[in-house]
Protein backbone atom coordinates (compact mmCIF):
# COMPACT_ATOMS: atom_id res chain seq x y z
CA UNK A 1 0.00 0.00 0.00
CA UNK A 2 1.38 3.50 -1.10
CA UNK A 3 2.18 6.17 2.02
CA UNK A 4 -0.82 7.95 2.22
CA UNK A 5 -0.79 11.97 2.26
CA UNK A 6 -3.72 12.86 4.89
CA UNK A 7 -4.06 12.06 8.38
CA UNK A 8 -1.66 12.18 11.29
CA UNK A 9 2.10 11.84 10.83
CA UNK A 10 3.36 8.05 12.43
CA UNK A 11 5.99 8.42 14.78
CA UNK A 12 9.89 7.23 13.09
CA UNK A 13 10.24 3.27 14.55
CA UNK A 14 10.44 2.55 17.93
CA UNK A 15 9.71 6.76 18.31
CA UNK A 16 13.02 7.92 17.71
CA UNK A 17 14.43 11.03 16.25
CA UNK A 18 16.80 11.20 13.43
CA UNK A 19 19.07 14.14 12.56
CA UNK A 20 22.31 14.25 10.26
CA UNK A 21 24.94 16.32 11.94
CA UNK A 22 27.98 18.12 10.38
CA UNK A 23 30.05 18.94 12.88
CA UNK A 24 31.66 22.22 13.40
CA UNK A 25 35.03 22.36 11.53
CA UNK A 26 36.25 25.58 13.67
CA UNK A 27 38.47 25.30 16.62
CA UNK A 28 37.56 26.25 19.97
CA UNK A 29 40.08 28.19 22.52
CA UNK A 30 41.81 24.73 23.63
CA UNK A 31 42.83 24.17 20.48
CA UNK A 32 40.45 21.21 19.33
CA UNK A 33 37.64 21.55 16.58
CA UNK A 34 33.91 20.90 17.58
CA UNK A 35 30.74 21.30 19.02
CA UNK A 36 29.49 22.08 22.55
CA UNK A 37 29.17 20.75 25.44
CA UNK A 38 25.83 20.19 26.98
CA UNK A 39 23.61 17.23 28.64
CA UNK A 40 20.22 15.84 27.58
CA UNK A 41 17.85 15.62 30.58
CA UNK A 42 15.28 12.99 29.82
CA UNK A 43 16.75 11.35 26.71
CA UNK A 44 19.02 9.01 25.47
CA UNK A 45 21.22 9.70 22.39
CA UNK A 46 23.30 7.58 19.48
CA UNK A 47 25.65 8.43 16.91
CA UNK A 48 26.21 6.30 14.02
CA UNK A 49 28.96 7.74 11.99
CA UNK A 50 29.05 7.97 8.58
CA UNK A 51 32.01 10.09 7.58
CA UNK A 52 34.88 11.67 9.24
CA UNK A 53 36.92 10.61 12.37
CA UNK A 54 37.18 12.64 15.34
CA UNK A 55 35.76 11.49 19.04
CA UNK A 56 33.26 12.48 21.49
CA UNK A 57 33.97 13.58 25.08
CA UNK A 58 31.87 11.75 27.87
CA UNK A 59 31.60 13.26 32.12
CA UNK A 60 29.44 11.09 34.13
CA UNK A 61 29.29 10.54 37.84
CA UNK A 62 31.16 7.84 36.60
CA UNK A 63 33.65 8.78 34.97
CA UNK A 64 35.60 11.46 32.05
CA UNK A 65 36.21 9.35 28.83
CA UNK A 66 37.23 10.49 25.44
CA UNK A 67 36.11 7.46 22.48
CA UNK A 68 37.51 7.58 19.12
CA UNK A 69 34.80 7.77 15.83
CA UNK A 70 35.38 6.62 12.65
CA UNK A 71 33.02 5.28 10.18
CA UNK A 72 31.28 2.71 11.30
CA UNK A 73 31.36 3.45 14.90
CA UNK A 74 28.15 3.30 16.87
CA UNK A 75 27.80 4.74 20.50
CA UNK A 76 25.16 5.95 22.72
CA UNK A 77 24.91 7.30 26.05
CA UNK A 78 22.20 7.77 28.71
CA UNK A 79 20.69 10.85 29.77
CA UNK A 80 22.56 12.67 32.41
CA UNK A 81 25.92 12.24 30.20
CA UNK A 82 27.59 15.59 29.33
CA UNK A 83 29.17 15.10 26.09
CA UNK A 84 31.54 16.77 23.90
CA UNK A 85 31.78 16.07 19.58
CA UNK A 86 35.55 16.62 18.82
CA UNK A 87 36.25 16.84 15.01
CA UNK A 88 39.05 15.13 13.55
CA UNK A 89 38.36 16.14 9.90
CA UNK A 90 35.04 15.65 7.95
CA UNK A 91 33.08 14.18 10.94
CA UNK A 92 29.03 13.59 9.88
CA UNK A 93 27.21 11.57 12.46
CA UNK A 94 23.89 10.35 12.15
CA UNK A 95 21.97 11.09 15.51
CA UNK A 96 19.60 8.73 16.75
CA UNK A 97 17.22 10.61 19.92
CA UNK A 98 14.88 8.52 22.38
CA UNK A 99 11.19 10.28 22.54
CA UNK A 100 10.06 11.53 18.96
CA UNK A 101 13.55 13.68 19.13
CA UNK A 102 13.17 15.26 22.19
CA UNK A 103 16.74 16.49 22.41
CA UNK A 104 15.71 19.04 19.00
CA UNK A 105 12.55 19.85 21.14
CA UNK A 106 14.80 21.82 24.04
CA UNK A 107 16.31 18.90 26.17
CA UNK A 108 19.54 20.15 25.98
CA UNK A 109 21.48 22.46 28.29
CA UNK A 110 24.84 23.75 27.24
CA UNK A 111 27.77 23.85 30.07
CA UNK A 112 27.69 27.78 30.33
CA UNK A 113 29.51 29.26 33.54
CA UNK A 114 27.25 29.07 36.25
CA UNK A 115 25.95 32.68 35.93
CA UNK A 116 24.42 31.83 33.02
CA UNK A 117 22.16 28.76 34.76
CA UNK A 118 21.01 31.12 37.14
CA UNK A 119 17.27 30.57 35.49
CA UNK A 120 15.56 29.85 32.40
CA UNK A 121 15.66 33.67 31.21
CA UNK A 122 19.15 33.94 31.66
CA UNK A 123 20.43 30.97 29.60
CA UNK A 124 17.92 31.50 26.95
CA UNK A 125 19.22 35.03 26.66
CA UNK A 126 23.18 33.22 26.88
CA UNK A 127 21.67 30.62 24.20
CA UNK A 128 20.15 32.55 21.82
CA UNK A 129 21.86 32.92 18.27
CA UNK A 130 21.63 36.46 17.40
CA UNK A 131 23.27 39.49 14.99
CA UNK A 132 23.45 39.07 11.27
CA UNK A 133 26.43 35.94 11.40
CA UNK A 134 24.31 33.18 13.08
CA UNK A 135 27.35 30.80 13.00
CA UNK A 136 29.77 33.67 14.73
CA UNK A 137 26.91 33.57 17.38
CA UNK A 138 26.99 29.62 16.97
CA UNK A 139 30.75 28.99 18.03
CA UNK A 140 30.53 32.10 20.39
CA UNK A 141 27.98 30.17 22.06
CA UNK A 142 30.19 26.61 22.11
CA UNK A 143 33.01 29.02 23.92
CA UNK A 144 31.05 30.06 25.97
CA UNK A 145 29.79 26.35 27.10
CA UNK A 146 34.00 25.52 26.70
CA UNK A 147 34.13 27.85 29.78
CA UNK A 148 31.84 26.37 32.27
CA UNK A 149 32.83 22.81 30.93
CA UNK A 150 36.29 23.40 31.89
CA UNK A 151 35.57 23.82 35.27
CA UNK A 152 33.41 21.20 35.59
CA UNK A 153 36.26 19.08 34.78
CA UNK A 154 38.74 20.77 37.02
CA UNK A 155 36.18 20.57 39.59
CA UNK A 156 35.26 17.09 39.10
CA UNK A 157 39.30 15.58 38.73
CA UNK A 158 39.27 17.35 42.70
CA UNK A 159 35.84 16.63 43.93
CA UNK A 160 34.02 13.73 42.04
CA UNK A 161 31.36 13.04 40.61
CA UNK A 162 29.75 15.33 43.41
CA UNK A 163 31.45 18.30 41.18
CA UNK A 164 28.13 17.93 38.80
CA UNK A 165 25.49 18.13 41.16
CA UNK A 166 25.20 22.01 40.70
CA UNK A 167 24.96 21.84 37.13
CA UNK A 168 22.70 18.81 36.97
CA UNK A 169 20.20 21.35 39.63
CA UNK A 170 20.66 23.97 37.37
CA UNK A 171 19.82 22.35 34.42
CA UNK A 172 16.42 20.77 35.81
CA UNK A 173 15.39 24.42 36.80
CA UNK A 174 15.74 25.63 33.04
CA UNK A 175 14.24 22.87 31.45
CA UNK A 176 11.25 22.09 34.08
CA UNK A 177 8.79 24.45 32.17
CA UNK A 178 9.01 22.64 29.02
CA UNK A 179 7.82 18.91 31.07
CA UNK A 180 4.30 19.30 29.59
CA UNK A 181 5.08 19.96 25.87
CA UNK A 182 7.78 16.86 26.64
CA UNK A 183 5.23 14.63 27.98
CA UNK A 184 2.70 15.34 25.14
CA UNK A 185 5.47 14.81 22.42
CA UNK A 186 6.02 11.37 24.23
CA UNK A 187 2.77 10.25 24.91
CA UNK A 188 2.21 10.47 20.92
CA UNK A 189 5.57 8.73 20.18
CA UNK A 190 7.44 6.35 22.08
CA UNK A 191 5.19 5.60 24.35
CA UNK A 192 2.29 5.09 21.72
CA UNK A 193 4.41 3.17 19.76
CA UNK A 194 5.22 0.60 22.95
CA UNK A 195 1.50 0.60 23.61
CA UNK A 196 0.61 -0.59 20.11
CA UNK A 197 3.49 -3.22 20.17
CA UNK A 198 1.95 -4.40 23.53
CA UNK A 199 -1.42 -4.79 21.70
CA UNK A 200 0.31 -6.64 19.04
CA UNK A 201 1.61 -8.82 20.87
CA UNK A 202 -1.94 -9.64 23.08
CA UNK A 203 -3.47 -10.07 19.46
CA UNK A 204 -0.53 -12.60 18.04
CA UNK A 205 -0.84 -14.69 21.19
CA UNK A 206 -4.21 -14.96 20.70
CA UNK A 207 -3.89 -15.87 17.25
CA UNK A 208 -5.25 -12.69 15.72
CA UNK A 209 -3.40 -9.99 13.57
CA UNK A 210 -6.28 -6.92 13.13
CA UNK A 211 -3.11 -4.27 13.26
CA UNK A 212 -1.66 -6.07 9.82
CA UNK A 213 -4.71 -4.81 7.59
CA UNK A 214 -3.91 -1.08 8.51
CA UNK A 215 -0.31 -1.36 7.45
CA UNK A 216 1.43 1.30 4.93
CA UNK A 217 4.48 2.48 3.80
CA UNK A 218 5.81 6.26 5.77
CA UNK A 219 8.44 8.26 3.73
CA UNK A 220 10.47 11.42 4.56
CA UNK A 221 11.63 11.99 0.92
CA UNK A 222 14.00 14.79 2.01
CA UNK A 223 14.93 16.73 5.67
CA UNK A 224 12.51 19.11 6.68
CA UNK A 225 15.17 21.32 7.67
CA UNK A 226 18.78 21.80 6.18
CA UNK A 227 22.14 23.32 7.72
CA UNK A 228 20.24 24.17 11.40
CA UNK A 229 22.99 25.53 13.56
CA UNK A 230 22.89 23.07 16.21
CA UNK A 231 24.66 22.79 19.40
CA UNK A 232 27.41 20.74 17.79
CA UNK A 233 27.19 21.36 14.69
CA UNK A 234 24.73 21.86 11.41
CA UNK A 235 21.46 19.77 11.86
CA UNK A 236 19.52 18.47 8.64
CA UNK A 237 16.86 17.69 10.46
CA UNK A 238 14.05 14.99 9.76
CA UNK A 239 11.71 15.23 12.46
CA UNK A 240 7.90 14.65 11.16
CA UNK A 241 5.73 17.21 11.31
CA UNK A 242 2.67 16.65 14.56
Amino acid sequence: MAATEAGPAAPLPGGIGISKLTVYDAAAPDGLVGGSPHVHLACSEGYYVTAGTGSVQTLTPKAYTETPLRPGTVVWFDPGTIHRAVNGGGLQILALMSNSGLPEAGDAVMTFPPEHLTDRATYLDASALTGDDVTAAALARRDLALEGYAVLRDRYEAEGPSALDDFYAAAVGIVRPQIAAWRARWEQGARRLADETGAALDALEAGTAPHLATAELHEIPAPIETGRHGMCGRLDIYERPA
